[in-house]
């Protein structure tokens, strides 16, 4: 009896030493890929996508120089994955956005405020992003930038159902409200003193105005 609680007390212990050794080791990978990733932040703001190299980003780390292969295989696929973050945290900010608006119209200035706003507060995705705009107009289709772009496609398609807003092309819609956002971020953040929140209504304006525009001229020639 002793001996089999003893067999019993052993494996238990070697499957706790086992876990204990898995878990240090998935720690370490999440914290050299994370060291990875903030020390290619930092390159890719100092010196740019183009001029950055794999050997710039390692030697920030303390890492060995093969470790960065462990992770991701060359530059690119590392700035698409800050992009992946960047789209990752603002996410929920576009969505409490949405959750304090009561009307189609509100939303907007609302998304278009926590965007800007998120974007200069930021500072480490703000750097990045102010010094590789270029590099920002070729690398935007990432898994999740797709997912937040669907996702506001979602909430436009939400409101036309439920009647907040008249019957229009929600994809095109969408399309335009986050190029307007990139596009104009991008300008903003060249500016000596950027200001979110005349931005913010500066592109809200725009959008809206822009698309009363398209819904009068439906309904003119669905009449004619």
């Amino acid at each position: 009896m002793s001996e089999t609680i003893e067999k019993e007390l052993s494996a238990a212990e070697a499957g706790a030493a086992a876990a204990k050794t898995l878990g240090k080791r998935e720690r370490t990978k999440a914290s050299n890929k994370e060291a990875i990733l903030d020390a290619a932040r930092e390159v890719f703001a100092e010196v740019g996508y183009g001029a950055a190299s794999v050997r710039d980003i390692i030697r920030r780390t303390g890492l060995a120089s093969g470790t960065f292969y462990n992770y991701f295989k060359s530059k690119e696929e590392v700035f698409e994955a800050l992009m992946d973050d960047g789209a990752l945290r603002i996410r929920p900010v576009i969505r409490a956005a949405r959750i304090a608006s009561r009307t189609f119209e509100e939303f907007i200035r609302n998304a278009y405020k926590a965007y800007f706003n998120y974007v200069l507060t930021d500072e480490a995705q703000f750097r990045l992003m102010r010094r590789n705009t270029g590099a920002l107009r070729v690398r935007m289709v990432t898994p999740e930038v797709l997912a937040g772009f669907d996702e506001i496609q979602s909430f436009v398609e939400e409101d036309v159902k439920s009647g907040k807003v008249p019957p229009m092309d929600a994809e095109l819609f969408a399309a335009a409200a986050v190029g307007l956002a990139q596009e104009m971020s991008e300008r903003m953040m060249m500016r000596d003193n950027p200001d979110a929140d005349e931005a913010a209504e500066f592109a809200a304006n725009f959008l809206l105005a822009g698309l009363k525009g398209v819904i009068d001229r439906g309904n003119a020639q669905n009449n004619a």
